[in-house]
């Protein structure tokens, strides 16, 4: 039976730590036999993803799920690329109470910590909730004539177990693992880099209403989060939006934006920006007028207010917006306190089925 993409943005996306019930993994499509060759299951995408936790979840590459299988035994690759399941009370990590993480032993990322861990009686490896959602996938199992939840890890669909509606509170769940699926870290214990979250940075942007930048920086590759706030006002107490509208408190509605400087540099951040946005325009953006929809660059480094500062005397120097004076302001962020705005700001465009409408200019 050909094995059918998984789809892995269908992944939980679920608050790190939030009870998760048997629904949030459903299973996203027919499982394959495990008696055919080894595929990554997983989509085909050119794009960085990452989890809430900061962890680049791409899938993998049929390439480098091989390199990396080279360092498997044969029971192993025998139950992480073939479906296999290990016999009950056989496992080496059945028994562990160390304290620390439960990795994919095949990539490396992590996907179950000790204390998420109890003792079920099965004979495997038992935990009630991942490390994080995004880190375990799921599909629909009917071999063996049952039909069950596969868990898979996300990075490289590597067959972990699978996970039932039988477990402890706070989520009723039981993952049911594989001690050959897993590579265990004793907190304390130098992590191999594919164990670790990426480094990331952060920036912040302001450009008239917040809700269309931060779509527009959300759909950008490296950028792992985009947050709407207010910045560069009197931080004397927090504001609301309210009072941003008024002008009084001086912010401007501003998108902190995360980042993987691996995968895309603040140099093309920057550009993006003037792309997104006309930063001649003084207090106001199209419609939009007043003090708070000013255009403006908030930096988190020296490296940060150097490369903006150069980036805007070139940009007035030539190219698009040169004919005219632009209005952008450049501070530091430290001198200029985020505020989170309102719940109900965040990810406007996603939770309206929508996008921006406003124009996107070509490049240079």
């Amino acid at each position: 039976m050909t094995i059918t993409v998984r789809i892995i943005r269908a992944l939980v996306l679920g608050v790190l730590g939030a009870a998760l019930p048997l629904a949030t993994y459903t299973a996203i499509t027919t499982h394959a036999s495990a008696s055919g060759p080894y595929e990554n299951p997983r989509m085909n995408t050119t794009e960085a993803l990452y989890s809430k936790s900061g962890h680049n979840i791409t899938p993998l590459s049929d390439e480098k799920i091989q390199e990396l299988a080279k360092d498997l035994t044969d029971e192993e690759r025998k139950i992480i690329l073939n479906e296999g399941t290990e016999p009950p009370f056989c496992g080496n990590l059945l028994d562990n109470k160390k304290d620390g993480n439960y990795h994919c032993r095949l990539c490396k990322l992590p996907l179950f910590g000790s204390n998420s861990k109890f003792h079920s009686g099965t004979g495997w490896p038992s935990f009630f909730q991942p490390l994080d959602p995004q880190h375990v996938a799921t599909e629909e199992d009917n071999s063996h004539f049952m039909s069950r939840t596969e868990i898979l890890c996300a990075r490289c669909g590597g067959h972990l177990g699978h996970v039932f509606p039988d477990g402890p509170k706070p989520t009723g769940l039981r993952f049911c693992v594989n001690s050959a699926s897993l590579e265990f870290f004793e907190a304390g214990d130098d992590l191999p880099e594919m164990a670790k979250p990426s480094t990331l940075e952060v920036a912040y942007f302001a450009g008239g209403c917040f809700w269309g930048i931060e779509d527009r920086y959300e759909k950008h590759i490296g950028v792992i989060d985009a947050v709407s706030g207010f910045q560069g006002g009197d931080d004397s107490r927090e504001p609301t939006y309210r009072e941003v509208c008024t002008g009084v408190t001086g912010h401007a509605e501003s998108v902190k934006v995360t980042f993987d400087p691996a995968v895309v540099s603040y140099e093309k951040l920057l550009s993006w920006f003037f792309r997104i946005h006309d930063p001649t325009q003084g207090n106001r953006q199209g419609p939009d007028v007043g003090t708070q929809y000013r255009s403006a660059i908030f930096t988190t480094s020296d490296e940060q207010y150097e490369q903006a500062k150069a980036f805007l005397e070139a940009q007035q120097k030539e190219g698009r917006w040169s004919s005219r004076r632009i209005t952008t302001e450049l501070r530091r962020a430290e001198d200029a306190k985020f505020y989170e705005a309102e719940e109900y700001h965040q990810d406007y465009y996603a939770r309206k089925g929508g996008t921006c409408a406003a124009p996107i200019y070509p490049e240079d």
